[in-house]
C-alpha cells in the first residue's frame, strides 16, 4: 500500500473515530436523561443505571456509523481539494478510483463494523434492554411510584398516589386494575405501603373501598352491567404481575435475531411477519449504505474543476444529497414494514445511490463530453 494511501486513511479513520464516538455520546445522554429520575428519586443504582442506558449503544453505533462515513469522507476530501493536495496527487498521476481508494478501504473496515452490530450485537443488547425494563416495571414497581401523578405499572395496571411522606407511606391511593379480562377493578384507599417479597413487590392497602364492574347475564339472555363494591380496612395487591400475559412477553423485531426474523414461531400474526421481514432485509442492507454513503461524499469531492474557494459549494451540495437519501430511506422503511412487496426498494435505495455514484466518479462513461462539462 502506497504512503499516501495509507495518510489519507489515516486522517479518515481518526476523523471516522472522533466523530462517531461523539455523536453517539451525544445521542446516548439525550437518550439517558428519560432514566435519570430513576436514580435521583427512586434510589435505582448508578450501575444498573449505567448498564440500562448502555444497552442502548450498540443500536446507536449501526444508525450512526453509515452517516459519520459520509460526513468524514465528504470533510477529509474537500479539505484536501481545497489544500491542492488533490491537484498534485493528480498531477503525481493518480486516477479517480485510486485516489478514492483509501476512502473505500475505511468504508469497507465500518461496513464489517456495522453487520457485526445489526446481525448479532444490537438484536442481543436490545433484548436485555428490553428485559431489564420488564423487570423494572414489574419487580422494581414500587420505584416508579410517583405522587401526584398517574403511573403505569405494566400496560393494564395504574396506580395513582396523592403524597409519600420520608417513611415510604402513600396516601390517597387510586388502582385501576385490568389484568382480569371482562372484569376490571378500582380500588380506593386512605393509605398504604409497598412490601417486597420473593415474588416481587406488593402494596398493602388500608382503609378503602375495591369497586368492581361484572357482567351479568340475565335469565332472558340479555346481558347488563353490574357494581359491586366492597369495603376493607386492609387488602394486599400484587404489583409483580403487571400484565395477565406477563409470562408470554413479545418479542418485537429489533431483539430477534436474523433466522428468527425469517423464520417466526407458529401463532405470529401476518402484520408482525411483515415487519419482521422488513426489519431482516433492513439488517442487511444497513451495513450496505456505508459503501454508498462513502462513493456519494467520493462523487461529490472528487468531481468537478478545482475551485480554490469552491469546497463550501460541495459541501452543501453533499449534505443536501445525503438528507434527502436518509429521507427516503426512513419513508421507504416504514412502508416496507406495512406492505411487503415494497422490501424490494430497501435494496433500491440501498444500492442505487452507490451505483450512480461510482459512475460519475468513473468519469460518467457513455455521456458526451459536452453534457459532461455542464453536469460538473
Amino acid at each position: 500500500m502506497k504512503r499516501i494511501d495509507l495518510y489519507i486513511m489515516r486522517q479518515l479513520a481518526l476523523s471516522l473515530l472522533a466523530v462517531t464516538v461523539g455523536l453517539a455520546a451525544l445521542v446516548w445522554l439525550t437518550q439517558s436523561l428519560r432514566f435519570i429520575e430513576l436514580v435521583l428519586d427512586r434510589g435505582l443504582s448508578i450501575w444498573v443505571f449505567l448498564e440500562l442506558t448502555g444497552l442502548l449503544l450498540p443500536s446507536f453505533f449501526g444508525v450512526i456509523l453509515p452517516i459519520t462515513t459520509f460526513v468524514v469522507t465528504l470533510f477529509t476530501y474537500v479539505r484536501l481539494a481545497s489544500d491542492r493536495e488533490l491537484v498534485v496527487m493528480r498531477a503525481a498521476g493518480l486516477s479517480q478510483w485510486q485516489l478514492a481508494r483509501p476512502a473505500l478501504l475505511v468504508a469497507m473496515g465500518a461496513m464489517g463494523i456495522c453487520f457485526v452490530l445489526n446481525l448479532w450485537i444490537t438484536p442481543a443488547s436490545h433484548q436485555a434492554f428490553r428485559e431489564w425494563q420488564f423487570e423494572i416495571r414489574n419487580q422494581m414497581a414500587g420505584l416508579l411510584l410517583q405522587e401526584g401523578v398517574f403511573s403505569s405499572v405494566g400496560e393494564e395496571l395504574t396506580v395513582y398516589a396523592r403524597d409519600r411522606d420520608s417513611a415510604g407511606t402513600l396516601y390517597g391511593i387510586l388502582v385501576h386494575d385490568s389484568r382480569e379480562r371482562g372484569a376490571p377493578v378500582t380500588i380506593l384507599a386512605e393509605s398504604g405501603r409497598i412490601i417486597t417479597t420473593p415474588q416481587g413487590p406488593r402494596v398493602t392497602l388500608f382503609n378503602g373501598q375495591r369497586q368492581q364492574v361484572e357482567r351479568v347475564v340475565q335469565p332472558d339472555g340479555t346481558t347488563t352491567m353490574r357494581l359491586s363494591v366492597l369495603a376493607f380496612q386492609e387488602n394486599s395487591l400484587d404489583l409483580a404481575r403487571a400484565s395477565r400475559n406477563e409470562g408470554q412477553r413479545f418479542r418485537n423485531a429489533q431483539e430477534r435475531t436474523l433466522g428468527e426474523l425469517f423464520h417466526p414461531e407458529d401463532g405470529v400474526s401476518m402484520r408482525d411477519r411483515g415487519r419482521f421481514l422488513a426489519e431482516a432485509h433492513q439488517r442487511l442492507t444497513g451495513p450496505l449504505t456505508t459503501i454508498t454513503f462513502a462513493l456519494l461524499a467520493l462523487a461529490v469531492a472528487l468531481s468537478g474543476q478545482f475551485r480554490r474557494f469552491g469546497g463550501g459549494l460541495n459541501l452543501i451540495i453533499g449534505s443536501l444529497l445525503m438528507v434527502g437519501l436518509l429521507a427516503v430511506g426512513l419513508s421507504i422503511g416504514n412502508l416496507a414494514a406495512r406492505q411487503a412487496a415494497l422490501i424490494p426498494l430497501v435494496w433500491l435505495h440501498a444500492l442505487l445511490p452507490g451505483m450512480a455514484s461510482a459512475w460519475v466518479i468513473s468519469g460518467m462513461p457513455g455521456v458526451p463530453d459536452q453534457m459532461r462539462g455542464f453536469a460538473r
